[in-house]
């Protein structure tokens, strides 16, 4: 059974403020990967230049979450009925992997020059500015980036706003570099954009780990399954939970559990408790877009799936048992409803008269059903109840 969702949280309002932080992020990315760029090239300073580079590939970032974020929170559709989520999977991939191929070639280029001796001249404090400026234009937008990521809930954003982090660290590491040689010490500032390289590489291999991950239906880690569990058997009626499964979809999460409640209760009572799990799970997992639950009568998480084992005969096939073993009993043909709980590999049998035939106990006529069934193997615990029935 799939529980009823909530109302939709307002995604275009989402989407558009994903679309307006980023582009904010681009424009800052392109003004400080040109004054970098430029700079670099100017003073002749490595790392500038490989920061200036890592500053425009956060600008093929931007576009890739542009994208992904306006796709990927689409509503659901026939095609697609868990929604579009992983559009946002597949392009924090390939933000991840663009970003290795960057570290990889910064980190060669400067290697080769590194070896190759080249002469490093002072870059001069108008280059220290520059990489000053730059630091503090990046952490700032880091932080709005996340801020706004925390707040549509998307980690594609807020793996945006690390990879700018990662530009603002970088641009620490060359900073120092630039001191370094404008006293002289040409060579930290080659060393710097390898190590520029290397964080770079750090961040694009985090992302596609944990994008791979997401696309093979990685469960979430094992204190959020636990406190899932926990929440729900707290609810009135839930004897246990098990067989909890979770995955992600972008940035929501998809989650399928089996809740154990009473045997005896009716259809209506247990899907209304398993309303009531789905109902405090969301509350407290604002992420739940899709919560599907299966009531069941018994603990079977040691048991082989059921839809495994032979199956036991249904109402109709039952009844024609019954009757054929039943024919000949009074109170059998003075039936008025019949109830039938599948439990323990076997069905137990109520029926319901509104009259007992004349001398004959409720005792009496169980028993006498009992003897007359005693060749079907399937039937279970035998009552007989006087009234009108359930039904």
């Amino acid at each position: 059974m799939s529980a009823h969702p909530h109302p939709p949280l307002d995604r275009g309002a989402q989407t558009r403020e994903a679309h307006r932080v980023t582009l904010i992020g681009a424009v800052v990315d392109l003004a400080v990967g040109l004054l970098k760029l430029i700079t670099g090239l100017l003073v002749g300073s490595a790392a500038l230049i490989a920061d200036g580079i890592h500053s425009f590939s956060d600008l093929v970032t931007d576009g890739f979450v542009m994208a992904a974020t306006h796709y990927g929170r689409q509503e659901p559709d026939s095609d697609h009925p868990y929604g579009h989520g992983r559009i946002e999977t597949l392009a924090t991939l390939a933000l991840g992997s663009v970003l290795i191929f960057v570290a990889g070639g910064i980190a060669w280029a400067s290697l080769m020059r590194l070896l190759g001796g080249e002469p490093f001249a002072a870059p001069g404090l108008w280059a220290i500015g520059v990489a000053v400026v730059a630091l503090i234009a990046k952490e700032w937008i880091f932080r709005y980036t996340l801020r706004v990521a925390k707040r549509v809930k998307s980690r594609l954003l807020e793996a945006n706003a690390w990879h700018s982090r990662s530009d603002a660290l970088s641009t620490v590491a060359v900073l120092i570099g630039l001191v370094a040689a404008q006293f002289g010490a040409g060579w930290v500032d080659a060393v710097a954009a390898i190590l520029v390289g290397i964080m770079v590489g750090q961040v694009g291999w985090r992302l596609l780990w944990e994008s791979s991950r997401e696309l093979i239906d990685t469960a979430l880690p094992e204190a959020d399954q636990q406190k899932m569990k926990d929440i729900a058997e707290t609810v009135p009626g839930v004897e246990s939970v098990h067989d909890l499964r979770t995955r992600s979809l972008g940035s929501q999460v998809v989650l399928d559990l089996h809740i154990v409640v009473p045997p005896r209760l009716t259809v209506s009572e247990a899907h209304e408790i398993g309303n009531a799990v789905s109902r405090q799970l969301r509350s407290a997992f604002p992420d739940l877009a899709d919560v599907t639950f299966h009531i069941d009568p018994e603990d079977d998480s040691e048991q082989i799936e059921h839809s495994l084992r032979p199956g036991l005969p249904l109402r109709r096939d039952v009844e024609g048992m019954l009757d054929d073993a039943w024919h000949d009993c009074q109170v059998w043909q003075q039936r008025v409803a019949l109830d039938l709980h599948y439990l323990a590999e076997q069905i137990d049998v109520s029926v319901y008269v509104r009259q007992l035939p004349p001398g004959q106990s409720l005792e009496d006529a169980a028993r006498e059903l009992r003897e007359a069934s005693q060749e079907l193997a399937w039937v279970g615990r035998l009552r007989v109840w006087q009234g009108p029935g359930k039904g």
